[in-house]
């Protein structure tokens, strides 16, 4: 319990802390000049008030140097810092020669320390290999210092700058290290937001296509058989009133079926636009036992249609809906566009591990259609369905002597688990 109790008081403070972090690095990208402005003035005021208030006479080797020169050197070894983020090495550079002449006569100021802020500067901005000769340069004014004022072994004035100096540099490799981590961090976030975009975009792309292809399959071949019947119907009214009246049955109960199967479709994409919408009334897809009646649908348009089926089908409902669509979309095209007097034939081959050969031919002399060519979509639908299984599908003229067209779809073996 003492323990919990500790950490929920420390979490808040390290929030509170962070946040103020945040805040300050906010407040800095945004008036960086006025940043820069404020600390170099402080280290200019803490300068002055050393030489003002006589504390660097508590430290000096030399306690005669005019106070012209403790004032020149406490500036020059103060102001530059104003460049120290954009130009350390040029600060450096410029301080130095006031380190050199703060050793040389003794002063020893304090102030030489602030050259540790900007080696935490060339660590934290530029490359390792600047810290070799900044490191030379800090440490030549002490020997300096130990060679013409010394006090004590010259141990005793380097290894503590040589100390400090490493400090100063692990603080800022740490600190870069860090920064550039996130930077990594946010640039992988980034990237991934796009290719989360860009999968989004392929999704919605594909599942476009999927309606489309629906949506193609339901009223194309409901209308192809309501325009035959309708046309079956008009020849009947006059010498077969019977005849007249079953077709326009038949017609209406093929506008029902398609008009609830879009239904259903419309329901399916409601509920993904509203998931809080109550669940539409869902029914299964088609599956090859519904061959029959489609089959039947297509005989009372005025096509007949004969069935050879080799195997005992066993096929995942994936691939029976492949198979069902696309002997659907042979036969509307039949209906639509091989003519009168044409027959159509169907053969089916089950063999093993699911793998599956569909072919459907016809006697029309009608020509191809739009939809047999590339240019519509039922030919492109039936290879995108196929192509999802890695299977094959061929479409075109029945070879001479022949005439019509034949349709061959071929789903190899599923894949081993």
């Amino acid at each position: 319990m003492v323990h919990v109790d500790h950490v929920d008081q420390v979490e808040p403070l390290t929030q509170h802390i962070q946040r103020i972090s945040r805040r300050v690095r906010a407040f800095d990208r945004r008036h960086p000049l006025l940043w820069d402005l404020h600390l170099t003035g402080f280290w200019v005021t803490a300068a002055l008030i050393d030489y003002y208030g006589g504390g660097w006479l508590n430290v000096a080797r030399d306690r005669d140097n005019p106070g012209w020169l403790i004032l020149t050197l406490s500036l020059g070894l103060s102001v530059p810092l104003l460049r120290r983020r954009t130009h350390p090495r040029a600060v450096l550079l410029a301080i130095a020669p006031f380190a050199l002449v703060s050793a040389w006569t003794g002063a020893a100021l304090q102030a030489v320390l602030l050259q540790l802020l900007v080696v935490f500067h060339i660590a934290l901005r530029r490359p390792s290999r600047n810290l070799w000769w900044a490191t030379a340069l800090i440490t030549t004014p002490i020997a300096v210092l130990a060679a013409r004022h010394p006090q004590g072994t010259p141990d005793r004035d380097i290894v503590p700058v040589l100390m400090s100096i490493a400090v100063a540099a692990a603080i800022g490799i740490t600190v870069r290290t860090r920064r550039d981590h996130t930077e990594a961090l946010e640039d992988r976030a980034r990237r991934l937001e796009i290719e989360r975009d860009q999968q989004a975009q392929l999704a919605a792309a594909a599942e476009r296509a999927r309606i489309a292809r629906e949506m193609h399959d339901i009223i194309g071949h409901n209308l192809s058989v309501i325009t035959g019947l309708a046309d079956g119907g008009q020849y009947a009214a006059a010498k077969s009133p019977e005849r007249a009246a079953q077709a326009l049955q038949a017609i209406g109960t093929t506008s029902r079926q398609a008009l609830g199967e879009l239904r259903r479709l419309l329901d399916v994409l409601r509920e993904e636009d509203h998931p809080h919408d109550p669940h539409p009334e869902l029914t299964p897809q088609p599956t090859l036992t519904d061959l029959d009646q489609l089959i039947n649908g297509v005989r009372a348009a005025g096509l007949p249609v004969t069935t050879t089926i080799h195997g005992t089908p066993s096929l995942p409902p994936g691939r029976q809906l492949t198979v069902y669509r696309v002997i659907q979309e042979a036969l509307t095209n039949t209906l639509k566009h091989a003519g009168p007097g044409t027959t159509a034939a169907i053969e089916l081959s089950y063999e093993a591990k699911g793998a599956v050969t569909a072919t459907v031919t016809d006697t029309g002399n009608g020509g191809p259609g739009p939809t047999h060519s590339t240019g519509g979509r039922g030919l492109p639908g039936m290879r995108e369905r196929t192509a999802l299984y890695g299977g094959t599908l061929e479409a075109g003229p029945r070879p001479h002597p022949d005439q019509g067209w034949r349709v061959h779809l071929h789903l190899p073996e599923e894949p081993q688990q």
